[in-house]
């Protein structure tokens, strides 16, 4: 049973909000530069606006679901997404609340991706959960979350998140909810994403390890007798747009190892989209080729180029792109 994916390709940015003080200096994000950013993303002609989360992370971040609220208001057209909000280190109630709150602001402009992370183990123990139950959270937290955003008097009888008949007013902007777009790309993530969700967003793949998860994705959704009328699927492109492959891999080595806290210029290699303009664009191809229908740049390198890079992008990588575009 293949999967119902969209026809055009669309293209959004990821971003962590920059920096305009010295890299050794307090971070102090502005409300003019955030919104700008947001604005300048917009303007660029991008589809859509994405953010990551982390509780406890190697560099500075703010909270998504804020940062989103924040964007509804300063773009009133973009796409806006999680990608991924960790939901396994929050209890679904208050989180259910919050998500169908996002979801008015942003006039049902909302994806609510989420994941289980892991790739910082010490998130967990300050949000006082074993990280050994966080794929089971999130299975349990999907299903909470759906019945509570009906708005209908529901109950749950989940192993982490019960809760006695009860009603949660107003019910979210879009039917049933936000798409939940799961990430992850283990057997079991996968599994998961067929059985539950409306969408997959992975990142560090290749196109053959994309176009193969898919084929699990389809088979647990068939496996569990789950019609899908559509599904979503993205994929984080870290990407470095510069005159060689070299620059370009050099400028998203550095940026990556910080943020990862580890070598990443093996994982660049493979994974990233780097150097000129049609190099960058015949990699998406191979990304849309393997089912990619939401194509999210994460545009690494200095936080001092990233407004270059987001126009540089815009003009010179989209119009190569026109024909796959909406």
């Amino acid at each position: 049973m293949p999967l119902p994916l969209d026809t055009h390709l669309k293209i959004g940015i990821q971003t962590i909000h920059r920096r305009t003080e010295p890299a050794t200096g307090p971070w102090l994000p502005r409300i003019d530069e955030l919104v700008e950013l947001v604005e300048l993303v917009d303007r660029q002609g991008y589809d859509s606006l994405w953010v990551g989360d982390h509780i406890s992370f190697a560099i500075p971040i703010l909270d998504p679901l804020l940062q989103l609220a924040q964007a509804a208001v300063a773009s009133r057209r973009l796409l806006l997404g999680t990608n991924v909000y960790l939901l396994p280190l929050r209890h679904a109630g208050p989180v259910a609340k919050q998500v169908s709150t996002l979801d008015h602001l942003t006039e049902g402009r909302l994806i609510f991706g989420v994941g289980v992370g892991g790739e910082f183990p010490k998130e967990y123990q300050l949000a006082g959960v074993p990280i050994g139950e966080r794929g089971a959270r999130l299975s349990d937290g999907i299903r909470a979350l759906r019945k509570l955003w009906t708005g209908e008097t529901v109950a749950h009888d989940g192993a982490f998140y019960p809760f006695p008949a009860l009603s949660m007013q107003p019910p979210a902007r879009q039917p049933g909810g936000p798409p939940i777009w799961c990430g992850g790309r283990s057997p079991g993530a996968l599994k998961r994403t067929g059985r539950l969700a409306d969408g997959w967003m992975s990142y560090v793949v290749t196109p053959e390890m994309y176009c193969e998860s898919l084929t699990a994705i389809a088979a647990a959704a068939e496996a569990a007798n789950r019609p899908l009328s559509r599904f979503g699927t993205g994929h984080l492109l870290f990407t470095r747009l510069d005159d060689t492959y070299e620059k370009a891999l050099d400028a998203a080595t550095e940026t990556l190892s910080v943020r990862y806290a580890m070598d990443f210029r093996k994982a660049a290699q493979r994974y990233a989209g780097l150097g000129p303009a049609a190099r960058i664009a015949e990699r998406i191809r191979e990304f849309h080729a393997a089912g990619v229908r939401h194509l999210v740049l994460d545009l690494v390198g200095p936080y001092e180029q990233r407004d270059q890079q987001i126009e540089r992008v815009a003009a010179e990588v989209l119009p190569l792109l026109k024909d796959l575009m909406a």
